[in-house]
């Protein structure tokens, strides 16, 4: 999927236009509008802008990935990748300790 395709979507989902995007990066409607169009690439700054708005990662909006990451979620990948092995099973079954906590919570 081109960046142009999926810049679309995210407008879309967000539930704004075009020109309330641009106003939200600070740069022109008929920009953002080239973008969507694929008549334009953006640079790496305004990449950057974009990616923190829609909370996604630059590897989705560069078409690395079609799944849609968050920064938070590509963050915890690098952090998990740089545990030992040993780290990584404690970090997981702590995880399972804060599902089950949450899943009790919202039983009560």
């Amino acid at each position: 999927m081109d960046f142009g395709t999926k810049l679309r979507m995210l407008i879309e989902e967000k539930d704004i236009t075009q020109k309330e995007l641009a106003l939200q990066l600070n740069i022109a409607p008929s920009t953002v509008s080239s973008y969507v169009q694929n008549t334009r690439e953006p640079d790496f700054a305004t990449l950057r802008l974009i990616s923190k708005y829609f909370d996604v990662s630059l590897d989705y909006l560069l078409g690395g990935t079609d799944t849609v990451t968050s920064q938070q979620e590509d963050e915890l990948l690098r952090v998990f990748r740089s545990l030992t092995a040993e780290e990584k099973e404690i970090c997981i079954e702590q995880c399972k300790v804060f599902i089950r906590m949450r899943y009790r919570n919202e039983k009560k």
